[in-house]
């Protein structure tokens, strides 16, 4: 089994932070859980003694560590079309199609994101998930759009900062079905298991967690309103889930109600209803753009994805019909 190794001197600026917090900042490539676990078992030294991870440090002390790093698990690297949007030592920016899952998992075990990352770049950080190599955050299976994966142990883990504390901004273009009442619109409500349906998310109070997404109306229908979607936290299923919780699920949705007849109030908007579902076969959700710092060089990064063919289709359709 590989062995890892970091070596840290604590400088003026980081005097007095907690061992655990020092160490996340240092960006030295694996989670809070694992660090806490690596200090717990007495892998991670300061001054050659084991200490707790809130341990306080001080200026010039030496933070030493050296670990088991478990890799990858079966992922086999896979010669799979990608479109790269961008890409340096560090990191790697894609345009995902739909159809396509980001890393594996069960029931999807290989041609994923990840299988084909590791066929293009060779390698990818780990950290601590040996089946979320270079993963920073996700896409649905059939949410298209832009993705960033990490090439490094020191990208990940600032990344992954950056997630945790909202610094990562992520906009989507999401139509859905019925006609938006309000131009813009915040919703805060908490997403866990549905407790009927564990394949699904869904509000509720029960072992969920908080959830903030805004919605702005981009282009109004009549039978559906096209609108900008802003993620504040990151949970499964999160624009889904809250989109259906108002009542405005997302076209062609199969399991949020984007295939449901119900959403149709009158028979003219039932003719279209059928004519749109004919165009597309998946949740009508793009990542349209992606923004942050970069996680070394710290220079603000900017993407943005154009609509696929199937949304473009179906908006043409919609401006021809109901108004």
């Amino acid at each position: 089994m590989p062995f890892r190794e970091f070596r840290r001197i604590v400088s003026q600026k980081m005097d007095g932070l907690r061992l655990d917090h020092y160490l996340i900042k240092s960006g030295v490539g694996v989670t809070r859980s694992t660090l806490k676990r690596l200090i717990q078992e007495g892998l991670v030294l300061v001054n050659g003694r084991k200490v707790r991870p809130s341990h306080k440090i001080r200026v010039g002390d030496v933070i030493e560590a050296r670990y088991e790093v478990k890799p990858p698990l079966n992922i086999r690297p896979q010669p799979i079309p990608i479109k790269i949007v961008y890409e340096d030592a560090h990191i790697i920016v894609v345009d995902k199609d739909k159809g396509v899952v980001v890393h594996p998992a069960r029931g999807h075990p290989d041609h994923t994101l990840v299988n084909a990352l590791l066929y293009h770049c060779g390698e990818l950080p780990s950290g601590s998930d040996k089946l979320r190599p270079g993963v920073v955050h996700r896409l649905d299976k059939d949410t298209t759009g832009l993705i960033v994966f990490a090439k490094t142990d020191e990208a990940l883990s600032r990344l992954g900062i950056m997630v945790e504390k909202r610094r990562l901004e992520r906009r989507y273009f999401a139509l859905v079905w019925g006609d938006f009442p309000t131009d813009q619109f915040e919703i805060d409500a908490p997403i866990g298991r549905d407790t009927i349906n564990r394949m699904k998310m869904a509000v509720t109070p029960i072992g969920s967690k908080t959830a903030q997404t805004v919605v702005r109306v981009k282009e109004r229908f009549g039978i559906a309103t096209a609108l900008e979607v802003i993620l504040k936290t990151g949970r499964t299923h999160q624009i889904r889930t809250h989109l259906e919780h108002l009542g405005f699920p997302v076209v062609g949705d199969p399991e949020y109600g984007g295939r449901d007849p119900k959403v149709i109030k009158d028979r003219r908007g039932y003719e279209i209803y059928k004519e749109v579902l004919e165009l597309i076969d998946r949740q009508a959700l793009h990542a349209s753009y992606l923004g942050f710092s970069h996680p070394i060089t710290k220079r603000k990064m900017e993407f943005h994805s154009e609509l696929p063919s199937d949304i473009r289709l179906v908006l043409q359709l919609l401006r021809k019909g109901v108004k």
